[in-house]
């Protein structure tokens, strides 16, 4: 007879997906029906054990008027930390359906960090309703933490750790990590901070080797004095770039005495990275930052409209260099069949010079120490590529229209605007983080505009010289 063993975590978790990782119709439609029913018993045998991250994908799959009704009925048995999975958006409505009890109940029973992540998006009237409802010593130590500026690593950093006096043993330690009160540690941890009495920071002792030492060993003999640390008012992704840099799992976060206030652990890090990377990308494409799928048709349509106009704006400057030459085009129609092509392939060049400027520029890759070389190595990939792009283009005409003079043309063109390109690709970025402008967010249209202008005006001026067509 073979021991059957019970399913594991990770076994029920893909059970409730498909093979492209989404929820399951079928259970999803279940949780609706319980919802429906009333039924709190069903909904705590589908949901109550789910992971954070699963039961956030469930609320975001539910009907809008189902999700609050489904924390409702949960009551303690719904996770809190899941209303950080979903958007900010769906997030919203359920806090707004929500008695402010309920609200108060859940957040308390949260890590300080994701209890934050969801109080600081509200309106100070609401928040100050949601603390006011909860138990004094929680309400203080969130209250703390949303004084911190807005994504600063106070923000960031949950504020329940593991601290001990120098003065004490590797044993004595252990003890108390075994025997104290342990509701009172974090859920998870992954070191022990030496701290004098008014807490000030003095270092670290990291669990392996905790559990190596000798029992009787001092923490002050075993500890690591020169741990790397954070300030509490130092900008979030300034922390991931240290984590990234420094390979870390967490650090100790300090106040301007060197007192120990929280520490910040990878798995906070690896939210920082990933909304730093979704904003950059969303930004790139000229839409906000905090734009969501989940948002109103018509804040979408407002947030994109600024950037659109932008556009429409440069377009009819590029536009305007074609009327510039509307004699010659009407003389020779090659050139205005001609004409977007040296544009268009400059366009491309230009993106991506800029897509990699910009992000060398939001991690600190770029700075005024390489940027000299940094330029003048786009000018080369721009002179190589103009070149060979010159002359694929410039025979390609030449056989199309049977006039060798125009494929000489078009491929000096095509160098002039791959060239322009380049330049134009990290010299605007630069340019606009200089005047105080978000690059991501601007440098798409400026960039498209300097390679439309410079394509457009090298092309058909070049043919008019040539061709005398003035």
């Amino acid at each position: 007879m073979t021991e059957q063993t019970a399913p594991t975590e990770t076994t029920a978790a893909e059970s409730l997906r498909d093979e492209d990782g989404a929820l399951r119709p079928h259970f999803v439609e279940a949780v609706e029906t319980a919802i429906f029913a009333g039924d709190a018993q069903r909904l705590r045998e589908l949901a109550g054990e789910l992971h954070e991250a699963d039961l956030g994908d469930l609320v975001e799959a539910l009907a809008p008027e189902s999700r609050p009704k489904l924390v409702e009925l949960m009551g303690g048995d719904f996770d809190f930390a899941a209303l950080n999975e979903v958007p900010d958006a769906v997030r919203d409505e359920i806090l707004e359906e929500l008695p402010t009890e309920t609200v108060a109940e859940g957040v308390s029973e949260l890590e300080s960090d994701d209890a934050v992540a969801i109080l600081e998006d509200l309106d100070r009237e609401e928040q100050a309703e949601i603390l006011e409802a909860m138990p004094a010593p929680e309400r203080r130590a969130l209250q703390r933490s949303l004084d911190y500026p807005e994504k600063s690593a106070g923000r960031l950093m949950q504020t329940t750790f593991v601290g001990a006096p120098p003065t004490w043993t590797a044993g004595q330690t252990l003890d108390h990590l075994r025997e104290g009160d342990q509701d009172a540690l974090p859920d998870s941890f992954f070191e022990v901070f030496v701290v004098e009495p008014d807490r000030k920071f003095l270092g670290t002792v990291f669990l392996d080797v905790l559990a190596r030492a000798r029992r009787s060993a001092p923490l002050s003999d075993i500890m690591l004095a020169d741990r790397r640390r954070v300030r509490v008012d130092e900008d979030e992704e300034e922390v991931a770039r240290m984590f990234e840099r420094y390979n870390l799992v967490s650090t100790p976060v300090v106040d301007a005495n060197d007192r120990l206030v929280g520490v910040i652990t990878i798995d906070d890090i690896v939210d920082v990275i990933q909304e730093a990377a979704d904003e950059d990308i969303k930004a790139l494409g000229g839409v906000s930052r905090r734009e969501e799928i989940a948002d109103p048709v018509l804040a979408i349509a407002r947030s994109r409209f600024v950037w659109l106009f932008v556009n429409l704006i440069t377009a009819f400057l590029a536009s305007s260099v074609l009327g510039l030459f509307q004699g010659s085009l009407q003389k020779m129609v090659a050139l205005a069949i001609l004409a977007p092509i040296v544009a268009s392939q400059g366009g491309q060049a230009a993106t991506q010079t800029m897509t990699v400027a910009v992000r060398a520029l939001a991690t600190k890759e770029l700075s005024r120490s390489n940027a000299l070389w940094i330029i003048f190595r786009e000018f080369l990939v721009g002179l190589l590529n103009g070149l060979a792009f010159g002359v694929v283009t410039g025979l390609a005409a030449a056989a199309w229209f049977g006039i060798g003079a125009l494929g000489f043309l078009i491929a000096a063109a095509m160098l002039t605007n791959m060239i322009a390109a380049a330049f134009g690709g990290i010299l605007v970025p630069l340019a606009l983080e200089k005047l105080g402008v978000d690059p991501a967010v601007s440098s798409g249209a400026f960039v498209t505009t300097v390679t439309d202008v410079v394509g457009y005006f090298s092309f058909l001026s070049f043919a008019t010289l040539y061709f005398g067509l003035r």
